[in-house]
C-alpha cells in the first residue's frame, strides 16, 4: 500500500539559497525569500540553515507564518573526539531548538576527525582509524539521550567523514544496532560509490530521515580525476537537485511508497544560487518528486 501524504511529507533544504559552509554562496539572499519561495513552491517543511533564528520562541512563528513545519535540524557532533556527557552538554540548545519547533529528527553529522574541507577528497578519514565499538556505543548513548527527549538521531553518512564508504556504512550500522537511526542521502552514497539501494535493501528498517541528492556524473569524474576538495567540487555544481542529474532514484521511490516509512523526504541540492537559481531549481525538483513518489 503507497504511503499518504500523512505519512510522508515533503521539504526542501534551504542550502539551495544559502550554503551553510561557503558564506559567498547566498550571503546576500535573505531567510525571507527562501521561506517564500519554499512555501509557494508547495513544499510542507524545511531543515536549519545558517540563517534561521536559533531562538525556538523566534523561529516557530517564523515558519508558522509561511506556513511551513520544520523537519529537522543539522547536528554537528563530536562523538569521536569526546564523551557523550560532553556531547549532550553541546548539543542542549539545539535539542531545545528542535524541540520548541515541534521537530523530532536531529540529523547527526561527525565532525570529529573531519579534516578541512578545503582539502582534496582523498583525504577523508578512515573509520578504521578510530575504536569503532566504542565510538558505536557512544552514538547508541547519545541516541538514547535524544529519544528520552522525543527527538530521533539520524546518523548522515557523508563525505569526508568517519562514516563514508559502502563498507564504513554496513560496519557503523552493524556496530551501532537498529535502536540507531539512519539518514540516506542519495548523492552523499553515490558520490561515495555506495549503492543506496543496497543501502536500503539492509538497512531499510533504520532510515528515519531521507535527502534527495542528485549528481552530475560528468563533474563527479572530473573531480576524482583531479582529487578537488569537497568545497571545491560544490562550486564547480557536483550536486544538484533531484531529476537534473545522473542518479535513478527509482529504488528510493519504491522505498518510500511501499515500506511503511514515515517522515520527511528532503530536497537537497549545494549550489550556487547565482549559477543555479534556487526557485527554478526547487521547483522543478518538487514537480519530479511528487510524480514519482507521491
Amino acid at each position: 500500500m503507497a504511503n499518504s501524504e500523512k505519512q510522508v511529507r515533503l521539504a526542501v533544504s534551504p542550502l539551495s539559497w544559502t550554503n551553510d559552509v561557503l558564506a559567498d554562496l547566498g550571503g546576500d539572499i535573505p531567510l525571507e525569500v527562501c521561506l517564500s519561495e519554499a512555501s509557494e513552491i508547495g513544499y510542507e517543511g524545511t531543515e536549519l540553515g545558517r540563517k534561521y533564528p536559533k531562538d525556538p520562541k523566534v523561529l516557530a512563528p517564523k515558519l508558522s507564518e509561511y506556513g511551513l513545519r520544520l523537519a529537522a535540524g543539522w547536528y554537528s557532533g563530536l562523538l569521536a573526539v569526546r564523551s557523550v556527557e560532553e556531547e549532550w552538554a553541546a548539543a542542549a540548545n539545539h535539542v531545545q531548538l528542535l524541540k520548541g519547533c515541534g521537530s523530532r529528527v536531529l540529523v547527526y553529522g561527525e565532525d570529529g576527525k573531519m579534516p578541512s574541507l578545503d582539502l582534496p577528497l582523498s583525504q577523508s578519514p578512515e573509520l578504521g582509524s578510530i575504536d569503532l565499538p566504542d565510538y558505536a556505543k557512544k552514538v547508541r548513548e547519545f541516541s538514547e539521550l535524544l529519544r528520552q527527549e522525543g527527538v530521533v538521531l539520524a546518523y548522515h553518512h557523508h563525505l569526508m567523514m568517519l562514516v563514508e564508504k559502502a563498507e564504513e556504512i554496513v560496519a557503523f550500522c552493524e556496530a551501532t544496532g537498529d535502536k540507531v537511526g539512519l539518514l540516506l542521502d542519495t548523492g552523499h552514497a553515490y558520490a561515495a560509490g555506495a549503492d543506496y539501494g543496497q543501502i536500503i535493501q539492509k538497512f531499510g528498517n533504520r532510515i528515519v530521515h531521507i535527502h534527495l541528492k542528485d549528481v552530475r556524473g560528468k563533474v563527479l569524474a572530473s573531480v576524482r580525476e583531479r582529487d578537488l576538495s569537497f568545497n571545491a567540487a560544490v562550486r564547480e555544481g557536483l550536486f544538484t537537485v533531484p531529476g537534473d542529474g545522473d542518479l535513478d532514484f527509482a529504488e528510493v521511490a519504491a522505498f518510500v511508497r511501499t515500506s511503511g516509512y514515515r517522515g520527511w523526504v528532503v530536497v537537497e541540492a549545494e549550489q550556487d544560487p547565482a549559477k543555479a537559481a534556487p526557485r527554478t531549481y526547487a521547483e522543478k525538483a518538487f514537480r519530479y518528486v511528487r510524480e514519482l513518489m507521491f
